[in-house]
């Protein structure tokens, strides 16, 4: 691990400053510092401000230059940073982000948006996943299936409170991209389960209960029976209830906000105890 020592030319941060700056980055400094920066940046921070030089940085945080760039260079990789002579390093527009990145999305996810973002993202589910549904109908193996079973089973004893109701659905849904036995629908996996983070919390908070177990029983068993068709109209329909909850909220008065801390539908107020599905 890359120890955070002062440069020349740069003030001498005391200790005590240099030790909280440490502590906040984490054990690895690369990826701590990659994580505030690349937060700063999707939340607008430098929206109307120029990104610090290399030096800069390289004082702000208290770390050396090669902690600096190599964050740097990670970033650009994401597009969220660019690189140009006399011009020096710039944020990129989001449209040049990579929103197939894992660490994008959850940085998006992190800043207030509207429920226009959740919609798109279930736009791109129901692209992708009634598709592998009935993949997985058609090639599922054994070890699929069991797969796909396991992730049920784990959403049934959520229901009963013997497991996180959050991550079982997600174990299902991911269960199923990779019965599908396509490496590509695979390589969606981050993007799927970040889409399924934030549209799960909005249903559950909207209307008050975890996921559909008959919904996700019928998805699974229309893969077992290689019904190719039913599966796929099985998990769409799952996708298209979210969807029709967005329409509703959008419909109701005013912007609606999800943030990262708590996710707001139309005209509700904060409840405690809801569980994620």
């Amino acid at each position: 691990m890359e120890r955070a020592r002062p440069l020349r030319g740069n003030p001498k941060p005391t200790r005590s400053t240099a030790a909280a700056v440490r502590k906040s980055l984490g054990r690895n400094l690369t990826h701590g510092m990659l994580d505030r920066l690349g937060r700063e940046i999707v939340t607008g921070r430098y929206d109307q401000l120029p990104f610090p030089t290399e030096a800069a940085l390289t004082a702000q945080y208290a770390v050396s230059r090669s902690v600096t760039r190599e964050a740097v260079k990670m970033l650009t990789a994401k597009g969220l940073l660019t690189a140009r002579p006399r011009l020096g390093t710039t944020v990129q527009p989001a449209s040049a982000w990579n929103l197939f990145d894992a660490d994008v999305l959850r940085w998006l996810l992190e800043r207030k948006f509207s429920l226009t973002l959740l919609r798109q993202f279930s736009e791109l589910r129901v692209a992708i996943e009634p598709a592998a549904a009935a993949l997985a109908a058609r090639m599922a193996d054994a070890g699929g299936r069991r797969r796909i079973e396991a992730g049920y089973q784990r959403m049934v004893a959520a229901e009963a409170g013997a497991d996180d109701s959050l991550e079982a659905d997600i174990a299902f849904h991911i269960a199923v991209l990779q019965a599908s036995g396509n490496p590509f629908y695979v390589q969606f996996r981050d993007l799927v389960e970040t889409a399924l983070r934030t549209s799960i919390r909005f249903t559950n908070r909207y209307r008050g209960r975890s996921a559909s177990l008959p919904a996700h029983q019928a998805v699974r068993d229309a893969i077992v029976a290689r019904n190719v068709a039913g599966a796929h109209e099985a998990m769409e329909s799952i996708i298209r209830e979210v969807m029709g909850l967005i329409d509703e909220a959008q419909r109701g008065a005013g912007p609606r906000i999800v943030t990262a801390a708590g996710i707001r539908a139309p005209g509700t107020r904060k409840r405690a105890g809801l569980r994620g599905p």
